[in-house]
């Protein structure tokens, strides 16, 4: 007998060599048949694999993430014996599960795949489900593996070299084949419904001075009516696309003369991006944070020293040299080396600790061409940075200091959906990080008690740290349920020593402080995308470039208009007033689409009664009301969406 342990801390016994899927009918027959993948003793299992050690067994249905992962893995499997079939010769090379769905890149020949070919594969994989082939790993020896793909696929050829004898593994269904590592859902008929979204080229092994692939992408669920479901928030996903929103309200612009993945910001959006960071600098002020400014580039020196050269070196640009001979400068990558050294620049006391030096710097790191999208991956962007020089006593206040303007952010901006993920370090890739275990063990345990104390709901994810300390991460949901990483806290013990940063404690011996780097932001470029897409361009009502937008029905109305737009500047309330040769309704239909908040139309009987008929975004009426009303109307809005820092 073995004993298995649950989630749940439950422990059940079971005899030797039971199947994951076993157990799971042991818990609940209808439970069992839900579950599609496992994990035992933190490795992922098949469903049929048998257990012959005690141990700790997770269960995943499609709801779960695993889950998830090993639906759409096991889906590219079916995707790509469909494109065997189809496309006879084609080479395939890798085929993972991704965040939505799945991809495949194969080599085609001379053979092409465009949007009308997407209909023939669904199908032809919709076929191949319906045979509920079960998935069937076997372990392969090196020679084995080679000799199977030596005569038809250069590709597997070339990952199996790189792979040591007695860790190959085959996965078998239906006539298919495929190199595998494993985790499956136990046949192909759980499959049922699949749609094939895009096709794009991929070089081999992302070089490009390899040959250009063929990716094709899909997605797949286990019931038709989450397809359908998914279709419609895709749809929903490109109506709020940034780069569209951005472009229809003006906010930026890109320019193939600037450069790639530089953005320029036109009037609106710099507009926005200022009160963004008046709204932070306030907070900050409040927290007792002091602004600072560094340059936009540095002697490359400075970042040997910070260890970001040799981590970031590749995905920066080239060193700029000077005429003076050795004299290499660096375009920031990073905002930490600089403000080191500004607290290098004088001795500190205890009794002066915390020091907050805030700053919204702009950094620039070498992104790929390929992995360029609107603001989400720019090239140049600007970080809402701060780092706080702290003594150890005073770290935990620091950081739970932190977390709540954080969450200060998030609430005042309507993102109320969100986890915690608290990123460790990969215990078994020590060379990924710097500095001494003992200070990384002095961070992990720091941040793991603040986001205890804190109530947060958060997770560990093991090697997701920094490469100079953990981290807690915010990780956001988007009015369309979709994921995104905004905000990050990290605890640093490795910057300050190898800056040698100390201060004087209260024993007149000189001390270390603890580094914390934190962004609630994250990037102002990538945060803004999100906003956009999170609101649909409809930005809480304090954030919105303009406010409302006065449209008179005649010439003859525009100094009451005039008078209307007074009076609400002098309230502090962003308003303007459409007065070109254009119909009523014309100008509110493009005041919708433009997304101003409100719109105060005035005629012959606004101008005899002194007041205003004001219409909201949406097409909801407020009738006629006097400009007081409206501008208290307003004042109240903002102070509601508009939360109060401490």
């Amino acid at each position: 007998m073995i004993k298995i342990t649950l989630p749940d801390g439950s422990v059940r016994s079971f005899e030797k060599g039971v199947t994951p899927y076993e157990v799971a009918v042991d818990i609940s027959e209808g439970f069992a048949r839900n579950v599609i993948s496992a994990k035992f003793n933190d490795n992922v299992v098949e469903t049929t694999t048998p257990l012959t050690t005690n141990g700790s067994l997770t269960l995943y249905t499609f709801r779960d993430e695993a889950g998830k992962k090993a639906f759409w893995h096991s889906s590219a499997h079916v995707l790509a014996q469909a494109l065997e079939e189809l496309y006879p010769g084609v080479k395939l090379w890798v085929g993972p599960a991704i965040e939505n769905g799945f991809y495949y890149d194969v080599d085609l020949g001379e053979g092409t795949i465009s949007e009308k070919d997407f209909k023939a594969i669904e199908n032809k994989m919709i076929e191949i489900a319906r045979g509920k082939h079960d998935f069937k790993m076997r372990e392969v020896s090196k020679a084995e593996a080679l000799s199977y793909y030596k005569d038809n696929n250069n590709y597997k050829v070339d990952l199996i070299e790189g792979l040591e004898d007695g860790t190959i593994s085959f996965c078998d269904h239906s006539t298919f084949t495929d190199l595998c590592r494993g985790g499956h859902i136990p046949n192909t008929g759980i499959i049922k419904a699949v749609k094939i979204l895009s096709v794009a080229g991929a070089y081999y092994k992302g070089d490009e001075n390899e040959k250009q692939l063929t990716r094709v992408y899909g997605i797949s669920f286990p019931k038709q009516k989450e397809l359908t479901e998914y279709l419609h928030l895709l749809e929903e996903a490109k109506k709020r696309d940034h780069r569209k929103l951005g472009k229809e309200l003006e906010l930026f612009t890109f320019s193939q003369k600037v450069g790639q993945g530089l953005p320029l910001w036109l009037p609106k959006g710099a507009a926005l991006r200022e009160r963004l960071e008046n709204f932070l600098k306030a907070a900050q002020k409040k927290a007792g944070y002091e602004m600072v400014v560094t340059p936009h580039i540095g002697q490359k020196e400075l970042y040997v020293t910070s260890g970001h050269y040799a981590k970031y070196g590749e995905d920066s640009f080239q060193p700029i040299t000077t005429p003076a001979e050795g004299e290499e400068f660096l375009l920031k990558p990073m905002n930490c080396p600089h403000h080191c050294e500004i607290y290098n620049s004088r001795p500190f006391s205890y009794k002066e600790l915390p020091k907050r030096f805030a700053e919204f710097g702009t950094v620039y790191r070498y992104e790929q061409s390929g992995e360029l999208h609107g603001l989400t991956r720019v090239r140049g962007f600007t970080q809402d940075d701060a780092h706080i020089f702290c003594t150890p006593d005073q770290l935990d206040a620091e950081f739970k200091e932190v977390i709540d303007l954080v969450l200060y952010v998030f609430g005042s901006l309507g993102f109320e959906n969100f986890t915690a993920q608290v990123s460790l370090r990969d215990p078994e890739n020590p060379d990924k990080y710097i500095g001494s275990s003992e200070n990384w063990d002095k961070a992990e345990t720091a941040i793991l008690n603040a986001a205890k104390d804190k109530g947060l709901n958060f997770v560990v994810e093991t090697g997701e740290a920094a490469f100079y300390g953990p981290k807690l991460d915010f990780m956001v949901k988007d009015a369309l349920g979709r994921q995104w990483q905004l905000g990050t806290i990290q605890v640093d013990y490795n910057l300050p020593e190898r800056f040698e940063l100390t201060y004087k404690g209260s024993d007149n011996e000189m001390h270390r402080p603890v580094m914390i780097h934190r962004a609630p932001f994250g990037s102002m470029e990538r945060f803004v995308a999100i906003l956009l897409e999170h609101t649909g361009g409809n930005f809480p009502l304090w954030l919105m470039p303009e406010q409302v937008i006065i449209i008179s029905i005649s010439e003859k109305y525009e100094k009451y208009a005039e008078k209307v737009l007074n009076l609400l500047e002098n309230a502090e309330i962003r308003a303007l007033t459409d007065n070109r040769n254009e119909t009523v309704g014309k100008k509110i239909r493009e005041a919708e689409m433009q997304k101003f908040p409100y719109m105060i139309i005035v005629g012959e009987q606004e101008e005899e009664d002194n007041t205003i008929t004001v219409r909201e975004h949406g097409g909801e009426d407020l009738g006629t009301i006097s400009a007081k009303d409206f501008i208290e109307i307003i004042n109240r809005k903002v102070n509601k969406s508009l939360k109060t820092f401490k």
